[in-house]
């Protein structure tokens, strides 16, 4: 198994964790990732932007005047895209932009990310990340005690203090151990683990 160093706030060394080899120590291949991300930020994409067409649009389905004998260019209903407020002849609708990913694959993909931040030593296991008190001035203390600006912070629970600590520090998310996703782990420099986290991600990706 792979060994790890496990800090605390003040960047001390305070024990070793071994870490599931099938998790975090596994080949890591970068059109997988890839597929995972574009997947992510697809589905995030709302889709909404939307226009009426002309069976959309209320409006009297009668026709206007008389086809023949009035001198002037014949018209269907009063709905039509050529007309002042009929409807968009190809207008935008309603869309779904998601894309499916298989569970597998996107379990696989987490791990490869995990193996790419430990293997170049951007992994860090704190035993606890836990602030006495809601205060800004002490989450970027800590940041500086690891000379960390951008990173990822993946708790077990709720943490209150450090979630509302960490608001107002530019580059930096706070998350709970469920929320952890490829996307996010790749687009912080750094990614710090609670230690109670670290098993509770090891169950989700076990094999």
């Amino acid at each position: 198994m792979t060994v790890s160093d496990v800090y605390n706030v003040e960047n001390e060394k305070v024990s070793e964790l071994e870490l599931r080899d099938d998790i975090f120590d596994v080949p890591v291949k970068g059109h997988l990732l890839h597929q995972v991300v574009v997947a992510q930020l697809a589905k995030r994409r709302s889709g909404t932007a939307a226009t009426k067409n002309r069976s959309a649009v209320k409006c009297s389905g009668s026709k206007l005047w008389r086809q023949k004998g009035t001198g002037r260019a014949r018209v269907g209903r009063g709905s039509s895209p050529t007309r002042r407020g009929g409807g968009v002849a190809f207008g935008p609708s309603l869309r779904d932009y998601s894309k499916k990913v298989p569970k597998k694959v996107r379990k696989a993909a987490l791990r490869m990310a995990l193996t790419d931040k430990l293997r170049n030593n951007l992994l860090i296991i704190i035993d606890d990340f836990s602030l006495p008190e809601i205060k800004t001035k002490n989450f970027v203390g800590t940041m500086r005690n690891f000379d960390v600006r951008k990173a990822l912070i993946v708790t077990k629970d709720k943490s209150e203090n450090l979630e509302k600590s960490s608001r107002n520090v530019p580059f930096t998310k706070v998350m709970r151990h469920e929320g952890l996703n490829v996307y996010d782990i790749l687009r912080h420099d750094h990614l710090f683990l609670e230690l109670p986290a670290v098993q509770k991600i090891e169950e989700a990706l076990i094999s």
